[in-house]
């Protein structure tokens, strides 16, 4: 029996190299019409099973578990890497992971705040244990083109030899004659560099009288970034500047124990009021919104577009390399339904990859592999080609959404703030999502990271490490890159009979005008499959005296006894109700919820509000807050020492370390 077929080879020879011989196909035509007998395909089958054996055999699988020397618990959240790839992974809530890598390779165990070390992989079990890291490490930097020595460094460091700057700056990444460009600072894992890092500035909101204004309303985001580049801060033995704090995102870096929606509603409100931990005569208002946990298994396919920044300001080990080997984690957990484009930016923009099914990881992989850094930064055409390829691949009913990785830095073309709000507010109306992960650190531009995120329906996460990549893109998959609801504002009315001042604890960046809540073309926050939001408010129950209240002249219109009276009328025993709008996300028209809260006077909390009570009085100490009461750094680590509850990913004891870090700085 004969077969015949066409085949195309890119080259005149192509070699099949095995571990025993070289077989050589020569082909003169590129197109050629072949017949090929049942022996021959029996020949290449087994061929192409000696090239399977024989990379097989190139391999090793290694599992183990990487436990801390002194209570020998397993570590969460350990990254191992193959040294000199991006091949990698983490460890999971045991401690246990398993890695695919070549004969004779280096494994690097890393950590937040333990010294890292190298193994070689060896067959069978490889265990690892881990030391802390407690000694305030000395490091030389390179800051522009000078030598600075680096101290009271907290996590692990790794120096830049002047080689390594010269090849930079050979490579054009260093820019020293050309006007206006800014000096990229390089440095090699976790060292840091104070260079020209942009954020946005903003007012602490104040306390409100509801007799003035009895409406507090504001957009709902998920958005967590501002912790993680504090935590960066911190590992490098820095304070991060006042303007870098954003308590909001604080509060909601961490998950909190809220019920799941039960009915037809993506979401749920839950609402819970206490004694105010940093000024004791005020009460506490903890508002809740969780969206609905779906299986990712069920979650619809999803059309991702990487947007990666391959400009010369993405060099380095923190940045490009750091991209490749968070995208290769969520390369891993593709489903064979998903689809991937690849689109990089430098001078211009262009695709690499088309748009790849999930079951292609390799395909994937290599493309994403072969990216290098290097050139100027054309941000607005790479996502205005990364739009047009996710609309040419869009998946109706599907997750339609641009994953862009950058340190921010746009510096040709359209890059202003204002220019890349016009292209994101338009595109959003085609139904695709925008998710931005920040990379790096001395040129990161955190400003415009949140415009991108807020306008883009979409969220910003900074990357600081692996771990934490393994936590965005991997562990909370669904929450990330799954909106489950759009365009969710909550709207807070408080009874001035109850209610003496209030005060929104962060969001000052998320504030809406009162109208905007029923107004359906004002856009909003999003929510992923299973997340939650937090969001505090400061209260002065009616009838206390304080002197942080706002002090205005005697009205002339307005009497004492006609405002008396006004408060009569209202006879509710309710301190407040949270109301709530939400759009699904193929949906132009709102819902609305309601919740009325009472407060009983009762101090006895849950562990939840003990604990995000905790992560708001030590925002408000880094940013020197105006509000921050009697806090100190003692009653924070005392509040969350407390609360640390389940814990089962060892994130609020990793809070607890960094705020013992950060009372030692004081």
């Amino acid at each position: 029996m004969e077969f015949s077929f066409r085949f195309a080879l890119l080259g005149n020879i192509k070699k099949i190299v095995t571990n025993k011989q070289v077989v050589i196909i020569k082909n003169s035509d590129i197109m050629k019409k072949a017949a090929i007998t049942t022996p021959f395909i029996l020949l290449l089958i087994c061929i192409s099973a000696v090239i399977f054996g024989a990379n097989q055999q190139n391999k090793l699988i290694i599992e183990g578990k990487v436990t801390d020397a002194v209570t020998g618990d397993g570590l969460i959240g350990v990254s191992v890497i193959e040294k000199g790839t991006t091949n990698g992974t983490v460890t999971d809530v045991y401690g246990d992971y398993k890695i695919t890598v070549k004969q004779n390779a280096v494994l690097v165990y890393s950590y937040i705040g333990y010294k890292t070390k190298e193994i070689k992989a060896v067959k069978g079990p490889l265990n690892v244990i881990l030391d802390e890291d407690d000694n305030a490490l000395q490091e030389c930097v390179v800051t522009g083109y000078s030598v600075q020595k680096k101290t009271y460094l907290t996590g692990s460091a790794a120096s830049i030899s002047a080689d390594h700057a010269l090849q930079g700056r050979a490579a054009g990444l260093m820019l020293e004659n050309a006007p206006a460009a800014p000096v990229y600072n390089y440095v090699e894992q976790h060292a840091y560099y104070p260079g020209n890092e942009a954020y946005g500035t903003f007012t602490e909101n104040r306390f409100i009288s509801p007799l003035t204004e009895a409406l507090s309303t504001f957009s709902i985001d998920v958005d967590a970034a501002s912790y993680t580049n504090f935590r960066r801060y911190i590992n490098q033995g820095q304070k991060p500047p006042k303007d870098a704090i954003r308590i909001e995102e604080f509060v909601n870096y961490f998950s909190y124990n809220y019920d799941q929606p039960t009915e037809k509603d993506p979401v749920k409100i839950t609402t819970e009021v206490g004694e105010c931990p940093w000024n004791k005569q005020n009460r506490l208002v903890r508002i809740g919104v969780k969206a609905k946990e779906i299986a990712k298994d069920n979650l619809p396919a999803s059309n991702f577009v990487f947007l990666i920044d391959v400009s010369g300001s993405m060099y380095g080990p923190t940045r490009l390399d750091l991209v490749k080997t968070s995208l290769n984690l969520l390369i891993n957990n593709l489903r064979d339904k998903d689809r991937v484009a690849i689109v990089v930016y430098s001078g211009n923009a262009g695709e690499v990859l088309p748009s790849t099914s999930g079951k292609d990881k390799q395909k994937i992989r290599e493309a994403l592999d072969n990216l290098t850094a290097g050139g100027s930064t054309a941000g607005g055409a790479g996502i205005q080609l990364a739009y047009k390829i996710a609309k040419q691949n869009f998946i109706k009913e599907g997750n339609n959404r641009i994953i862009l990785c950058t340190d921010g830095d746009f510096n040709v073309g359209v890059s202003s703030n204002q220019g890349l709000e016009s292209i994101i507010e338009e595109q959003r109306k085609t139904g695709v999502f925008l998710s931005i992960l920040g990379y790096g650190m001395g040129n990161y531009k955190d400003d415009k990271m949140q415009v991108l995120a807020q306008k883009g329906n979409g969220n910003a996460a900074y990357i600081d490490n692996l771990q934490e990549a393994n936590r965005v893109l991997v562990n909370e998959f669904g929450g990330t890159l799954f909106t489950v609801a759009k365009d969710v504002k909550l709207q807070v009315e408080f009874n001035p009979a109850r209610v003496q001042a209030y005060r929104l604890v962060g969001y000052e960046s998320r504030l809406l005008d009162k109208e905007d809540f029923n107004d359906d073309t004002k856009d909003a926050g999003e929510m992923g499959a299973g997340h939650t939001v937090t969001a505090l408010y400061e209260v002065v129950p009616a009838g206390v005296k304080s002197n942080i209240t706002p002090s205005v002249d005697a009205l002339k219109y307005q009497t004492p006894e006609t405002l008396a009276k006004a408060i009569a009328l209202t006879n509710s025993p309710e301190m407040l109700t949270v109301k709530l709008r939400y759009k699904q996300p193929d949906s132009d028209k709102s819902v609305k919820l309601e919740v009325p809260l009472i407060d009983n006077g009762k101090n006895n909390v849950s562990s939840d509000l003990k604990f995000a009570s905790a992560v708001a009085m030590f925002s408000q100490l880094l940013k020197d807050s105006d509000y921050k009461g009697e806090a100190t750094y003692d009653q924070v680590l005392h509040l969350a020492r407390l609360s640390l509850g389940n814990d089962e990913n060892g994130y609020r004891r990793e809070f607890v370390r960094l705020a013992e870090t950060v009372k030692s700085m004081n």
